[in-house]
Protein backbone atom coordinates (compact mmCIF):
# COMPACT_ATOMS: atom_id res chain seq x y z
CA UNK A 1 0.00 0.00 0.00
CA UNK A 2 2.86 2.40 1.14
CA UNK A 3 4.34 1.24 -2.40
CA UNK A 4 1.35 2.40 -4.63
CA UNK A 5 1.07 6.12 -2.70
CA UNK A 6 4.75 6.55 -3.29
CA UNK A 7 4.42 5.65 -7.11
CA UNK A 8 1.00 7.91 -7.41
CA UNK A 9 3.13 10.61 -5.27
CA UNK A 10 6.04 10.63 -7.59
CA UNK A 11 3.96 10.52 -10.93
CA UNK A 12 1.67 13.67 -8.98
CA UNK A 13 4.89 15.48 -8.55
CA UNK A 14 6.65 14.63 -11.79
CA UNK A 15 3.22 15.65 -13.74
CA UNK A 16 3.29 19.14 -11.89
CA UNK A 17 7.05 19.50 -12.76
CA UNK A 18 6.23 19.37 -16.61
CA UNK A 19 3.59 21.68 -16.34
CA UNK A 20 5.14 24.11 -13.96
CA UNK A 21 8.51 23.59 -16.86
CA UNK A 22 6.04 24.35 -19.92
CA UNK A 23 4.17 27.38 -18.47
CA UNK A 24 8.00 29.03 -17.50
CA UNK A 25 8.92 28.02 -21.05
CA UNK A 26 5.92 29.57 -22.36
CA UNK A 27 5.80 32.63 -20.35
CA UNK A 28 9.59 33.06 -21.38
CA UNK A 29 9.18 32.63 -25.10
CA UNK A 30 6.08 35.08 -24.73
CA UNK A 31 8.47 37.62 -23.53
CA UNK A 32 10.83 37.10 -25.79
CA UNK A 33 8.15 38.09 -29.20
CA UNK A 34 9.08 40.98 -30.98
CA UNK A 35 5.34 42.18 -31.00
CA UNK A 36 5.13 41.86 -27.16
CA UNK A 37 2.01 39.86 -27.31
CA UNK A 38 0.14 42.36 -29.49
CA UNK A 39 -1.80 41.42 -31.90
CA UNK A 40 -2.83 43.28 -35.05
CA UNK A 41 -5.55 42.55 -37.63
CA UNK A 42 -5.24 43.33 -40.89
CA UNK A 43 -7.99 44.42 -43.84
CA UNK A 44 -8.41 41.78 -45.75
CA UNK A 45 -6.43 42.35 -49.00
CA UNK A 46 -3.88 44.70 -46.39
CA UNK A 47 -0.38 43.45 -46.04
CA UNK A 48 0.96 45.79 -44.13
CA UNK A 49 4.35 45.34 -42.28
CA UNK A 50 4.36 45.70 -38.68
CA UNK A 51 7.93 45.27 -37.68
CA UNK A 52 8.41 47.66 -34.60
CA UNK A 53 9.99 50.85 -35.92
CA UNK A 54 12.50 52.06 -33.03
CA UNK A 55 14.86 54.53 -32.13
CA UNK A 56 18.02 55.07 -35.12
CA UNK A 57 15.42 53.97 -37.82
CA UNK A 58 14.31 55.63 -40.59
CA UNK A 59 10.48 55.81 -40.35
CA UNK A 60 8.98 54.16 -43.22
CA UNK A 61 7.88 57.34 -45.52
CA UNK A 62 3.83 57.38 -46.03
CA UNK A 63 1.76 59.57 -48.60
CA UNK A 64 -1.57 61.17 -47.32
CA UNK A 65 -4.18 63.52 -48.33
CA UNK A 66 -4.38 66.75 -46.03
CA UNK A 67 -7.96 68.07 -45.40
CA UNK A 68 -7.93 70.47 -48.08
CA UNK A 69 -6.74 67.69 -50.47
CA UNK A 70 -3.65 68.47 -51.13
CA UNK A 71 -1.06 65.45 -50.52
CA UNK A 72 1.77 65.42 -47.99
CA UNK A 73 4.25 62.41 -47.28
CA UNK A 74 6.44 62.27 -44.17
CA UNK A 75 9.76 63.21 -46.14
CA UNK A 76 8.55 66.53 -47.04
CA UNK A 77 9.27 67.23 -43.31
CA UNK A 78 12.99 67.00 -43.42
CA UNK A 79 15.21 69.16 -42.01
CA UNK A 80 12.52 70.12 -39.45
CA UNK A 81 11.92 67.95 -35.74
CA UNK A 82 9.13 65.93 -36.54
CA UNK A 83 5.90 65.09 -33.80
CA UNK A 84 4.13 62.35 -36.05
CA UNK A 85 0.98 62.24 -33.99
CA UNK A 86 -1.89 59.30 -34.35
CA UNK A 87 -5.19 60.58 -33.07
CA UNK A 88 -8.50 60.72 -33.92
CA UNK A 89 -11.51 62.69 -32.57
CA UNK A 90 -13.69 60.14 -30.54
CA UNK A 91 -10.45 60.05 -28.36
CA UNK A 92 -10.39 61.87 -25.17
CA UNK A 93 -6.47 62.17 -24.89
CA UNK A 94 -6.13 63.24 -28.22
CA UNK A 95 -8.84 66.08 -27.51
CA UNK A 96 -6.83 67.22 -24.62
CA UNK A 97 -3.53 66.93 -26.33
CA UNK A 98 -4.26 68.67 -29.59
CA UNK A 99 -4.36 72.50 -27.74
CA UNK A 100 -1.18 71.81 -26.53
CA UNK A 101 -0.08 70.19 -29.94
CA UNK A 102 -0.56 73.95 -31.61
CA UNK A 103 0.78 75.96 -29.08
CA UNK A 104 4.00 73.79 -29.93
CA UNK A 105 3.23 74.51 -33.93
CA UNK A 106 3.37 78.42 -32.80
CA UNK A 107 6.02 78.79 -30.87
CA UNK A 108 8.71 76.86 -33.01
CA UNK A 109 9.45 77.29 -36.12
CA UNK A 110 11.75 74.27 -36.45
CA UNK A 111 9.30 72.13 -35.24
CA UNK A 112 6.52 70.05 -37.66
CA UNK A 113 3.71 68.52 -36.17
CA UNK A 114 2.41 66.01 -38.34
CA UNK A 115 -0.60 64.81 -37.02
CA UNK A 116 -2.02 61.57 -38.59
CA UNK A 117 -6.30 61.47 -38.34
CA UNK A 118 -7.57 57.63 -38.39
CA UNK A 119 -10.23 58.74 -40.33
CA UNK A 120 -11.00 54.46 -41.09
CA UNK A 121 -12.33 54.79 -37.41
CA UNK A 122 -13.77 57.94 -38.08
CA UNK A 123 -17.80 58.44 -38.74
CA UNK A 124 -16.75 61.14 -41.16
CA UNK A 125 -14.28 63.36 -42.71
CA UNK A 126 -16.38 66.48 -41.71
CA UNK A 127 -16.39 65.52 -38.24
CA UNK A 128 -12.55 65.61 -38.53
CA UNK A 129 -13.14 69.13 -40.25
CA UNK A 130 -15.37 70.25 -37.72
CA UNK A 131 -12.74 69.61 -34.66
CA UNK A 132 -10.04 70.91 -36.65
CA UNK A 133 -11.89 74.17 -37.12
CA UNK A 134 -13.21 74.52 -33.53
CA UNK A 135 -9.34 74.40 -32.16
CA UNK A 136 -8.13 76.47 -35.04
CA UNK A 137 -5.38 73.85 -35.68
CA UNK A 138 -3.13 75.38 -38.48
CA UNK A 139 -0.86 72.00 -38.42
CA UNK A 140 -1.03 69.30 -41.25
CA UNK A 141 -3.47 66.69 -41.11
CA UNK A 142 -2.99 64.15 -42.67
CA UNK A 143 -6.13 61.14 -43.39
CA UNK A 144 -5.63 57.80 -43.11
CA UNK A 145 -8.55 56.26 -45.08
CA UNK A 146 -7.64 52.96 -45.23
CA UNK A 147 -5.50 52.75 -41.73
CA UNK A 148 -2.80 51.19 -43.38
CA UNK A 149 -0.31 53.88 -42.09
CA UNK A 150 -2.04 53.76 -38.20
CA UNK A 151 -1.11 49.67 -38.58
CA UNK A 152 2.19 50.38 -40.22
CA UNK A 153 3.08 52.51 -36.97
CA UNK A 154 1.09 50.49 -34.62
CA UNK A 155 -1.03 53.02 -33.26
CA UNK A 156 -3.00 50.62 -31.77
CA UNK A 157 -4.39 52.98 -28.96
CA UNK A 158 -4.41 56.80 -29.34
CA UNK A 159 -2.84 59.03 -29.13
CA UNK A 160 0.85 57.52 -30.20
CA UNK A 161 3.18 60.28 -31.15
CA UNK A 162 7.00 59.22 -32.93
CA UNK A 163 9.87 61.80 -32.86
CA UNK A 164 11.87 62.12 -35.66
CA UNK A 165 14.68 64.39 -35.84
CA UNK A 166 15.89 67.26 -38.14
CA UNK A 167 17.67 64.04 -40.44
CA UNK A 168 14.82 62.32 -40.83
CA UNK A 169 15.59 59.51 -37.82
CA UNK A 170 13.54 58.63 -35.03
CA UNK A 171 15.58 59.98 -31.97
CA UNK A 172 13.36 59.21 -28.99
CA UNK A 173 11.36 56.13 -28.20
CA UNK A 174 7.36 56.84 -28.88
CA UNK A 175 5.27 58.14 -26.91
CA UNK A 176 2.02 56.07 -25.95
CA UNK A 177 -1.03 58.72 -24.42
CA UNK A 178 -1.17 62.44 -23.83
CA UNK A 179 1.67 64.41 -23.89
CA UNK A 180 1.27 68.18 -21.54
CA UNK A 181 2.70 70.99 -23.31
CA UNK A 182 6.06 70.72 -20.60
CA UNK A 183 6.50 67.33 -21.94
CA UNK A 184 6.38 68.29 -25.62
CA UNK A 185 8.95 71.14 -25.22
CA UNK A 186 11.05 68.49 -23.17
CA UNK A 187 10.98 66.20 -26.44
CA UNK A 188 11.75 69.36 -28.53
CA UNK A 189 15.13 69.86 -26.14
CA UNK A 190 16.21 66.41 -26.71
CA UNK A 191 16.12 66.47 -30.83
CA UNK A 192 18.28 67.02 -33.12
Amino acid sequence: MLVKRLIALSVIITLSGVIIFNILEDNKSNQNDPEDGMMYIQPEGMDVDTTDIEVGDVPPNFQLKTLDGQTKQLQDFKGKKVFVNFWATWCPPCRKEMPHMQEIQDKYENVEIVAVNALHSESSVDQVREFVEERDLTFPILLDESGEVTLRYQAMSMPVTYFVNSEGVIQLPKKIGPMTYEEMEEKIKQLD
